[in-house]
């Protein structure tokens, strides 16, 4: 996939929920429903602001599984779409999602994550929500799910959620946090990339279109919008290739395999995970979200002290990228995971290295884990 630059001159002031709508507008975004909810509710106000000047359309609806509603029937018709939410406005979410899942409908999700359960801490930023994204409807079907630690990450992050959804055919969720969404930071446009943009791929004859149609399992059906020259269809229970409900349990099983495969045949696709290695290093970070930020930082200091580290960076924490993360954490013997949240992430890294030492790191109380917690962890 290319990259350009984007045609941003000077540094700008600015919030991560700012730079997200930004990202969706110049990915093509034309369409936005949402609840207001702290700490997601800049990402409304922006886009509700933004989008009149593209002729799209912004919608506050009158809770979160109404706005949801609104965003799978837009994207039904061909409307390029998001929602923004928090912990809560996701669990509401949960059934719809399911439904965009099963009817194969492209859009994008952002989670801005705060401290939980329930109301929680509506202005307290946490990364509780790991697990809950995998697992966030019923099924346990594949989802993707990407996280920015930085600006300059979430406006790109962004912009490929959006390429994956259209891709795939499929809901993709964006797992930020308050201080991101929330908090003025410095954005380098020398730093800033745009992805060239995907799209889906159109039915063009309505004499050969089936709504749900692939010839093996991992292929994506071309898509046909309600209200268009092809009689669209979507079905949000099992069906078959000509999108009718369907219970016989072989075109069952392979309705369903296509959901997983089309998303795991393609993880190469998918999978987003940078590392810094030092082939001397006993030890290796593996971090993603805020606590990623820190690691950096850490990882400079121990360097400059003479001592070997190395660091990877999750961007792609859904489904589990193994393949990157076995390749960055072969010859290392401890793996340490700092994490906003009770271990969630740590718990696929135990399973994956047994062999390993894992260290965790959790803090749930709101504050940042520091540079001082990691270091300490690492030797």
């Amino acid at each position: 996939m290319g990259f350009e630059v984007t045609q941003i001159e000077t540094k700008s002031f600015i919030t991560g929920s700012e730079v997200i709508a930004r990202a969706a507008i110049d990915a093509g975004c034309n369409f936005f429903a949402g609840y207001p909810i702290t700490p997601a509710s800049g990402i409304l106000r922006s886009m509700l602001k933004m989008l009149p000047d593209v002729r799209g359309i912004g919608i506050q609806g009158e809770d979160e599984i109404t706005s949801i509603g609104f965003c799978i029937g837009a994207a039904a018709a061909g409307k390029k779409v998001l929602t923004a939410t928090s912990g809560p406005g996701m669990s509401l979410y949960s059934e719809n999602i399911g439904f965009a899942m099963m009817a194969e409908i492209p859009m994008v999700v952002v989670n801005v994550q705060r401290m939980g359960p329930g109301t929680g801490g509506a202005t307290t930023s946490a990364e509780g929500d790991v697990q809950f994204m995998r697992w966030v409807t019923s099924g346990g079907f594949p989802i993707i799910a990407l996280c920015p630690t930085t600006l300059e990450e979430a406006y790109t992050l962004t912009i490929e959620a959006f390429n994956l959804a259209e891709r795939f055919r499929t809901m993709v969720i964006v797992l930020t946090n308050k201080d991101l969404a929330m908090s003025n930071d410095t954005m380098d446009p020398g730093a800033l990339v745009r992805p060239e943009l995907v799209e889906r791929t159109q039915a063009q004859s309505a004499a050969e279109y089936m709504p749900y149609r692939y010839d093996e399992l991992a292929d994506v059906p071309d898509f046909a919008r309600l209200g268009g020259d092809i009689l669209a269809r979507f079905n949000t229970s099992t069906h078959g290739k000509n999108g009718f409900l369907v219970k016989k349990p072989e075109v069952v099983d392979n309705a369903l395999k296509h959901l997983v495969d089309k998303i795991h045949e393609h993880q190469d696709e998918i999978d987003r995970v940078t590392a810094d290695i030092d082939e001397d290093a006993d030890t290796i970070i593996l971090a993603y979200g805020q606590p990623a930020r820190t690691s950096k930082d850490v990882l400079e200091k121990v360097r400059a002290a003479g001592k070997s580290l190395s660091l990877a960076t999750v961007y792609s924490l859904w489904p589990l990228p193994e393949k990157p993360i076995k390749e960055f954490v072969k010859g290392h013997k401890r793996i340490v995971v700092p994490e906003h949240n009770l271990g969630q992430y740590a718990l696929e890294i135990e399973r994956l290295f047994p062999e390993c030492e894992v260290r965790r790191i959790n803090r749930i109380d709101g504050k940042q884990i520091s540079p001082a917690e990691i270091e300490e962890q690492c030797f």
